[in-house]
Parts: structure tokens; C-alpha cells; sequence
């Protein structure tokens, strides 16, 4: 069973900072194969499609495609603000090990 991944507070809270004032666009939260330890994730700005898990909070959206959710299962989605800059995470069990960037992760 692939349970879905959870969306922090402070994560909708930036995602609707960025959307202030302008048409809102979802968060989309997506793995692909490459990066250096296998799998990397793809955070950007999208709009849903038809089979898509929505995650809603804060008025804001974040979208999980079905390829992806096995991935993402038990993840938690997070924002960072840091001196090395700022960012939406993830923080993924399923993941054996991970680069530095944090960016890539093996499974």
C-alpha cells in the first residue's frame, strides 16, 4: 500500500507565498531516473492532470503523479530556508542513501 506523501505546514505556507497575487499554480512533486545516486526529484510549478494525487492544505495544492507515488510513499515534503539557501525538500524513508545536494537517492 503506497501511502501518501505528507506536505508540511511551513511547505504550503511558501507555496502560497509564491502564488500570492497571481493565478495559483500547483506544487508538482515528481521522481526520475538520473542524478548521481539513481533517482532525483523534480520540483516545479505545475497545473494537475486527469490521474494525479492532489494533497491539499492552505488553499494550495501539490501534485503527485502515479509513477511517482510509489517513490514518495511516506515522504514528507518540507521547505528549508538555510544559509545555503532556500528550497522544498524531501524526506523519503524509502531512500537508501542520498547525494549531498540532496537532490538524487538511491533506492
Amino acid at each position: 500500500m503506497n501511502l501518501p506523501p505528507n506536505v508540511t505546514a511551513r511547505a504550503f505556507a511558501r507555496l502560497a507565498a509564491i502564488n500570492a497575487g497571481k493565478a495559483p499554480q500547483a506544487l508538482r512533486v515528481a521522481v526520475e531516473g538520473g542524478g548521481c545516486s539513481g533517482f532525483q526529484y523534480d520540483i516545479r510549478l505545475d497545473q494537475p492532470a486527469a490521474d494525479d494525487l492532489v494533497i491539499e492544505g492552505e488553499g494550495q495544492k501539490v501534485l503527485i503523479d502515479p509513477v511517482s507515488l510509489p517513490f514518495l510513499s511516506g515522504a514528507t515534503i518540507d521547505f528549508t530556508d538555510e544559509l545555503i539557501g532556500a528550497r522544498f525538500v524531501v524526506e523519503n524513508p524509502n531512500a537508501s542513501s542520498s547525494c549531498g545536494c540532496g537532490v538524487s537517492f538511491a533506492m
